[in-house]
């Protein structure tokens, strides 16, 4: 029994898609009868023809994924997209090393651990990359003796 045309004016006077066109199975031989639009509106009525509700995409998954990678989790080689510079930027990984050099560089000067010769060299060395990090430092300068004698003590 071919129940197109009927679904099809269902489906104009539901307002939906005749995916969503639901035709009670038992009966069918009625709903065959129907070729008019009030016919089909008057089975609408009797609950005989109804509309499906509409099916989305859960978001459960989605939000169990995103709690698992704010606690830093689902982060392994397997997910990575960008390459290392992409994901972390050189520019990034060089603001945080030079920002605590030059910091530590300020506070040396201002408590005169060191003059302001070395300040100037240990700056200019900063900038050109030559320290890694603040104890790095630290240790260039013990070992260079450019600490001053009286701090020393």
């Amino acid at each position: 029994m071919d129940l197109s045309v009927q679904k099809r004016l269902a489906a104009q006077l539901l307002k939906c898609g005749e995916g969503r066109v639901w035709i009670d199975g038992n009966s069918a031989s009625e709903v065959s009868m129907a070729i008019t639009r009030d016919d089909v509106r008057k089975l609408i009525h009797n609950g005989k023809i109804k509309k499906k509700p509409e099916v989305g995409i859960s978001r459960h998954r989605a939000r169990e994924r995103h709690e698992k990678r704010k606690k830093g989790r689902m982060s392994g080689f397997g997910s990575r997209k960008g390459k290392s510079t992409a994901r972390y930027p050189r520019k990034r990984r060089w603001i945080n090393t030079i920002r605590p050099l030059r910091r530590a560089l300020n506070d040396l000067r201002e408590s005169k651990n060191i003059d302001k010769m070395s300040y100037r060299k240990l700056y200019r060395m900063a900038k050109g990359g030559a320290f890694r990090s603040v104890s790095y430092m630290n240790t260039y300068i013990k070992e260079r003796g450019l600490m001053s004698e009286k701090r020393k003590r």
